[in-house]
């Protein structure tokens, strides 16, 4: 039978975890800092930074929100990330995307300090992943709340076939040296695949991820019997329904594993900030966390 890998279930554990650790900093006087930048009035942005407040708060994580009006300079924009690179208080710093089109976002996140970076874009952090260097750094929040989603599964990567569809610096990217550095043969495609190819590749696959934003993109004669199938992909279409990039129903009857939409990968994007926000807290203050949330 196919296993629907809850993310809700497993994202719960995450926070579960980043609890105990914000309680095992606190005892030493350490309370973890994140500093969010808001620039403009985009709705979703501000419903997603409210939710990270939210649940940064049930975790016991200080969380603190800069907003600022659409017509921000982006030299005020500046000031603000180096006056929080400097502040002791604040561990993680994210800059809410998108910006206002006055604002050069890479800029942006070029100026964030690396040991700050809670998401992984500054070019230092990148340079690590894509080296596969050893030692903390931090990565981009949904493709290592990925790959704790193919852990809790039990899927195997060694020497498996991953096909990565999608190859934004969000999810696709940081996700090809993830899955690399797990010894796996990663294979990247992107709107300029030719049909005929993509639909190959995803039929030798052992897991197919998808992160295209195309609902049912990836249908039941795409995969093979035994695949994994990790759906990133949401969109909201005219009834109001949420539909994920793959025909979850008709490729559910072949798999081995897939994630639903919603209820997978989302909720492991804001527990995996959390996560990644008390181990830089603890990288700062050098201090040794326990691992093993697994066992909670």
């Amino acid at each position: 039978m196919t296993e629907i890998i809850d993310g809700r279930a497993i994202a719960q554990r995450v926070r579960a975890q980043v609890t105990m650790q914000t309680q095992r900093l606190m005892a030493e006087n350490i309370i973890p800092g994140l500093a969010v930048i808001l620039v403009g009035d985009d709705p979703a942005s501000e419903i997603y930074v409210r939710n990270k407040e939210r649940a940064a708060a049930k975790t016991g994580i200080h969380s603190e929100t800069f907003k600022l009006p659409a017509t921000t300079a982006e030299a005020e924009v500046l000031a603000l990330i180096q006056r929080l690179n400097n502040d002791a208080t604040i561990d993680a710093i994210l800059l809410q995307s998108p910006v206002p089109g006055q604002i050069n976002e890479q800029a942006m996140q070029d100026a964030i300090s690396p040991e700050k970076d809670v998401d992984g874009f500054n070019p230092t952090n990148i340079g690590k992943l894509f080296a596969n260097r050893e030692g903390y750094y931090p990565v981009a929040n949904t493709p290592k709340g990925i790959m704790t989603l193919l852990e809790q599964a039990h899927v195997e990567l060694a020497q498996r076939l991953v096909v990565i569809l999608g190859r934004s610096n969000l999810v696709g990217r940081p996700l090809f040296a993830l899955m690399e550095a797990q010894n796996a043969s990663v294979v990247l495609l992107h709107r300029f695949t030719p049909d005929v190819l993509r639909h190959q590749l995803l039929q030798q696959a052992d897991v197919i991820i998808s992160a295209t934003g195309v609902p049912k993109l990836v249908q039941a004669d795409d995969v093979k019997p035994g695949a994994t199938v990790i759906d990133v992909g949401i969109t909201r279409l005219a009834d109001g329904s949420l539909q994920g990039d793959v025909d979850f129903e008709a490729v559910a009857k072949k798999t081995k594993a897939i994630t639903p939409v919603p209820g997978g990968v989302g909720p492991m994007t804001i527990a995996t900030l959390l996560q990644t926000t008390v181990e830089l807290a603890a990288q700062h203050h050098q201090v040794e966390l326990e691992a093993g949330w697994q066992n909670i």
